[in-house]
Order: structure tokens, then sequence, then C-alpha cells
């Protein structure tokens, strides 16, 4: 059979159970896919192709000798490149781990691994997870699959490559500013930012450790609700992962809007966003008020404050974070080793980091330095609580919000690399959610005339990805 790697994954499952086809024939057919299209897209940084096989035989095995299978068993999928994957490298597209192979799995991986997981290779991403463009790679850029002179988005913008291009059907990838809501919403995919601490972290390299999550890409929100019910939940090795009972994602998908409060933040849809873009957004969500939702303008005054407290916070954890990296305990020794410790750090972490990482720790380092702590870092962090208590307010008059994804869709590969400022702007729509902790379900709902995806969140109160799904299913 063609076109295996189209399928949703019920669809698969069915036709495996059926012995319709096997998991080594669909996962061949993703493989086909790859080496058809990711020399143009460079979604895959490293593919275990044997590995995968191997996986797709031993769940054919079991059919065949009649016992269950879940529902993501035999199914190939991707691993955004900074997810711990034992035996097989993870760089986090580093110079400083390009040789990097870790002897344990991520809890999320392990994870995916009891439901028979079929892993096609690992996905390239800004480096550290740093970047709203996967511009900041030293594999190079991903490009977009329906535009290849434009950006696929960051920071996982090869996991949302992979999936919008049939490639895998589903992908892991992190979002801790935007990671993955704004490249699905540029390459015309779901994909979901679960609640701080509905999925465990262990195991995944850290950029800004009360920010990140982990989540995914897919190409329809069944797929999106069944593999959120595989990797959420209580992990001890996570201890920001309370122990709260994961449901059973896909029956809310068929509840409908009626009756559901929606609110539409006005500073969502006012200075920057595109015309068309905010047109888009609002037909979607015309579209629901059809359907019995009840629509409200609300208001999220603390949202012009998100960027700039984002960008103080984050990069103050990130510089943290990345204290371990020296060329001694972890990441690669420089090529001609100083005999001073001091000198050898700096020819280390010369060598070892891009531009983008070295700018943020900079920015990190500066604002936790003595005198500067309390006048940038403590007072962000206060102002970060006002906007979590603005969502605390809103939620109390609807169930969900929607807004747009990103200011505009997809732009070109160059066009932003050299003015940070504008391309942090990229995240300002996805940032709030994050500081607040809420789960937010990125939905394709258009195209731009120029042909380009455009993309709207449904953010929804901590721990209630349902009703993201619920919403994001008459989407």
């Amino acid at each position: 059979m063609t076109d295996l790697n189209k399928l949703t994954i019920r669809e698969v499952h069915e036709g495996l159970l059926v012995k319709k086809f096997t998991s080594v024939e669909v996962t061949k057919s993703c493989f086909d896919e790859i080496k058809k299209r990711n020399k143009d897209l460079n979604a895959f940084v490293s593919l275990d192709e044997d590995g995968a096989m191997k996986s797709a035989q031993e769940v054919d095995a079991k059919i065949a000798n009649g016992e269950k299978i879940s529902l993501l068993g035999g199914i190939p999928a991707a691993v955004k490149d900074l997810i711990n994957t034992r035996g097989i490298k993870t760089t986090c597209c580093s110079p400083f781990l390009k040789d990097f192979v870790p002897p344990y799995d991520a809890t999320v991986v392990e994870k995916l691994k009891a439901h028979d997981f079929v892993m096609l290779g690992k996905t390239n991403l800004d480096e550290f997870a740093c970047g709203a463009s996967t511009e900041h790679s030293c594999f190079g850029v991903t490009k977009n699959p329906y535009d290849l002179e434009r950006v696929a988005g960051g920071s996982s913008g090869g996991s949302a490559a992979a999936v919008a291009a049939d490639m895998a059907f589903y992908a892991l990838g992190t979002d801790t500013g935007g990671s993955i809501r704004q490249p699905a919403s540029l390459c015309g995919t779901y994909g979901m930012k679960v609640t701080y601490g509905r999925v465990s972290r262990s195991g995944v390299t850290a950029m800004a450790s009360s920010w990140d999550t982990v989540g995914h890409f897919a190409r329809n929100v069944d797929d999106v609700a069944i593999v959120l019910e595989a990797i959420a939940g209580r992990d001890v090795k996570d201890s920001t992962t309370p122990d709260i009972k994961v449901p059973d994602y896909s029956k809310f998908l068929s509840a409908g809007v009626k009756g559901l409060k929606i609110g539409l933040p006005k500073e969502y849809f006012g200075e920057g966003i595109e015309k068309e873009t905010a047109d888009t957004v609002k037909a979607a969500v015309l579209k629901l008020e059809k359907e019995g939702a009840q629509v409200v303008e609300v208001s999220l005054p603390s949202t012009k404050y998100a960027v700039a407290v984002y960008y103080i916070t984050m990069p103050a954890e990130l510089s943290t974070n990345l204290e371990r990296f020296d060329g001694i305990r972890y990441g690669k020794k420089p090529a001609n080793e100083p005999d001073n410790l001091v000198d050898y750090y700096f020819a280390a972490r010369a060598e070892g980091f891009g531009d983008e990482i070295k700018r943020r720790i900079m920015i990190g380092t500066y604002v936790l330095s003595a005198g500067y702590y309390d006048a940038y870092y403590k007072k962000a962090q206060k102002v970060r609580t006002v906007i979590i208590q603005d969502f605390v307010k809103v939620f109390e008059k609807v169930d969900v919000l929607i807004a747009p994804v990103s200011p505009f869709p997809a732009f070109k590969i160059g066009e932003l690399v050299d003015n940070p400022l504008a391309m942090y702007m990229a995240d300002a729509l996805t940032i709030p959610a994050s500081a607040a902790g809420l789960p937010s379900l990125a939905c394709p709902v258009g195209m731009s005339a120029s042909g380009l995806p455009i993309g709207l969140q449904v953010i929804a109160p901590q721990f209630r990805e349902d009703l993201c799904l619920q919403v994001g299913a008459r989407v």
C-alpha cells in the first residue's frame, strides 16, 4: 500500500489488527518520505532506521502471536534532539554536544517505549531550544514544507516540519515560550503545549526550568489526544509533576462547544498582529459561535509585559542551567586545551556555544549579578505573578480563550536573524500562557493569500487539556 504514512493513528492501529498491512510497511513508508523530502527540509538531524525496523518487527510479531497492542503500538514517530534517547545521539543541535550519546532514556521516551514506540530519528531545533526559527542549529536551518524559502518556526521546527510533511505520525517537542505552538502554526499542524508539570521533564535538557514543558505535534486532534494520554502523568524523577489523574482525552473530542464560554483577549488582536491572521482566527471563532458557543471579548492587561518578563527570567535560568557545560564535566573539550582553567572555560564555551546562546547567557548572567538581581529578575518574577492573576480572573468568566498563535505567517529564512528583538516578538502571543503554566493547543485554521498556514491557540485553565482538545476538535 502507498501513502501509509498519511493515515491517522487509529487508521493504522485498525489496519495492523486486521493485518491489512504491517508496522514494518508503515515504518518503511515513513522512511521513504524522509528519504524523498528531508534533504530539502532538514527536519531530521539523525535517523535510526535499523532500530525503528527492529521495533516495528517486534510489534508485528506481537500481533501475529495474538498479543494486545496499544493504540500507539507500531506507530512511527520522531523526537526533538534535546530529549534523551539511550544509545542514540542527543545533541541539542549544539557543537558542544555533537557527539553526546546518553546512557538513559528521558521519562517521556520510556513511557512511549511501554507502548511499543517506533522511533524514526531525532529532529532539528534551535541550539539548546533558544530561538523561534530553527536557524540557530549546528545542523543548519529547517525549512517550511509549504515554502522552502521560509522558516519552520522554532525552537521545535524539525518536529513540526516532520509531521507537516508526513514523515512522522507525531513528534515530541518542548515548549518554553512558544516552541511547540509557534512552529505548529507556521507549518500547519496541531501542537500541544501542556500545563507546566503535566508531562515529565526528566531526561530533557533544561532551558528555563520554571517555564519548560514537554509536548508534541500531530496532524489531527485525535492523534494529539492519544499521544497525550500516553505521556502525561506523575513521575518520581520530576518533582514538578503532580499526582493528578490522566483522563481518557479522546472522550472529550465529541462533546462539542455548545454552552461553552469562549473569551477573545483584545490584546491578542491589536497592534502588531497582521490583519489577515486576526481575520482568519475570528472567522474560526464565528464558526464555533454558530455551533452554540458563547463568545465574549475579555482583557488580559498585563500581556504587554510578558515578552519583557520572559526575556529577563528565561536567560537567567538558562545561564544557570548551562553553567555545567564547561568542556570538563559536560560538553566537548576545546580544540587547543589551555593550561589555565579560566582560559580553558573561555575556549570551551567560545567553541561550544553559538551566538544566540552566548547572547542569552550574557543577559541572564547580568540580571542575576550582584546589584541587578532585585532590579531585574526579582521584579520580573513579581510581574509574572500579575500575569498569572490576569488569567485566574479571566477564567472566572470564560471556559477557554482563543487567540492567534503568531502575529504573522512564516517569515523568510534570514529575514529576522540579524534582528533579535523582532525575532523575540514572534513569541509575543505564546509567552503569556507559558508564564502562567497553562495548557494551549495550536490548531491550523486557514491559509494566507500567499499560501502559508495560519493557526490559532486554545488556552485553558491548568490541567484542563481536555478543554483545549474539546474546542480544538471543532475548530
